[in-house]
């Protein structure tokens, strides 16, 4: 279950010029849809990425990692398994696939990105890989970015994508998006995968930059259930086919551009909390007045973490001490317990250490009967704030991760 929007649909995904997508299926997992995406950028295009920080992270992203240096023109993404756990023959394998792609297209092995998401510790069927591939690329079009985002999924429930269109000196600027994930949920850069391109002009470095710090404001800020992916990873292209002038550091060009990506990857990270696995609300911790950006975001996965704060939004109970309990114990140094206020929308209740005089169980209640909820915490520490996306715990959570692999 989804937590969408009333009337949600996939939005209409604008062509990004130099950029073509093509998905194929070679029945990984399931033959239902097309499981292989192949996407290309044209030469000289600028390639961004951040990566998991999962000690035993996929063999994919060790490849990726590396040949991100070798001005990729090519991105192969896998669903259904992830070549994560499967040593030496996982490198083996992964740097197989890039060679068919490089064949299949027309290029080097090392210009080729690899992502791979599903089953751990099973070995990746590149027989299976390369017999789809040709296909794939015979189907290379600006205009496939659905098919993509349905090509990448895993245990999500809908495709995941944004498109955006802004000017920068008076020329049109494009930037897409799609994202997969519902579960393993607590990005770390960095099982989600993003891919972003646009058609801007810039240089990799800077766009590094901006994809960095876009990162850290958006997929850093979700978690639906405290598990850092082996296999993580954001990508961020740009084909450089814009008319817009090249975006230089510093500038309102770049402000523009950078707000730009900032709320796309905002988009993408909520829609992959909309479809946390069993998930049925979708909860926006808010920290306020937190001493650093640091104890903002420690506050609020704490209580974003809490199975025991989950599973009581999943069963609509107001039952704030829990919320109380995971502030506690997050680990803020000398906190002000006679300072602290927490809310649930616009009902607070805890003030001056206790449960706020005048909060009722019904007020509480209508909070918690709502799909959409709002926890703020005001920690009277400073003036930074931050805020993290979070989904409840339902039954079909353990019951979907108890069949992952059936």
């Amino acid at each position: 279950m989804a937590v969408l929007p009333q009337g949600y649909h996939f939005p209409v995904m604008h062509e990004v010029a130099g950029i073509t997508l093509g998905t194929a299926c070679a029945g990984i997992k399931q033959t239902e849809r097309d499981d292989i995406l192949v996407i290309q950028m044209p030469e000289n295009a600028s390639c961004a990425a951040v990566f998991t920080q999962n000690a035993f992270c996929a063999a994919p992203v060790h490849v990726a990692k590396a040949h991100l240096t070798q001005a990729p023109r090519w991105l192969l993404i896998n669903s259904g398994n992830a070549n994560a756990g499967t040593g030496d023959q996982g490198m083996r394998d992964a740097l197989a696939t890039c060679a068919d792609l490089a064949e299949a297209a027309g290029g080097g092995a090392d210009q080729v990105l690899p992502f791979s998401t599903g089953v751990i510790g099973q070995p990746l069927p590149v027989g299976k890989i390369k017999t789809a591939l040709p296909a794939a690329v015979k189907n290379l079009s600006a205009a496939n970015w659905d098919k993509a985002a349905r090509a990448i999924m895993t245990t999500d429930t809908f495709p995941k994508g944004v498109s955006k269109v802004f000017t920068i000196a008076g020329q049109s600027v494009t930037i897409n998006g799609i994202s997969k994930g519902a579960g393993m949920i607590q990005p770390n850069m960095a099982t989600m995968l993003g891919f972003m391109a646009t058609d801007a002009k810039i240089k990799q470095p800077l766009l590094q930059q901006c994809l960095a710090q876009a990162v850290e404001q958006s997929f850093n800020r979700i978690t639906v259930d405290g598990d850092t992916s082996t296999n993580d990873a954001c990508v961020l292209m740009a084909s450089g086919c814009s008319a817009a002038p090249e975006i230089e550091a510093g500038s309102d060009h770049y402000r523009i551009f950078a707000e730009a990506v900032m709320e796309v990857c905002k988009q993408l990270a909520e829609a992959i909390i909309r479809d946390g696995e069993g998930a049925t609300k979708l909860m926006r911790i808010v920290v306020k007045q937190a001493a650093s950006d640091e104890e903002a975001v420690r506050v609020g996965k704490t209580i974003a973490h809490s199975p025991l704060v989950k599973t009581a939004f999943f069963a609509s109970d107001p039952n704030w001490g829990r919320i109380l309990a995971a502030v506690g114990r997050a680990g803020v140094e000398n906190m002000d317990l006679d300072k602290v206020q927490i809310y649930l929308d616009e009902v607070c209740i805890v003030r001056n250490g206790g449960r706020a005089d005048d909060y009722t169980e019904e007020a509480g209640q209508r909070v918690m009967d709502q799909q959409e909820i709002t926890v703020t915490v005001t920690l009277g520490r400073g003036d930074a704030c931050q805020e993290v996306l979070t989904c409840d715990f339902s039954y079909d959570y353990v019951k979907i991760n108890a069949e992952y692999r059936t």
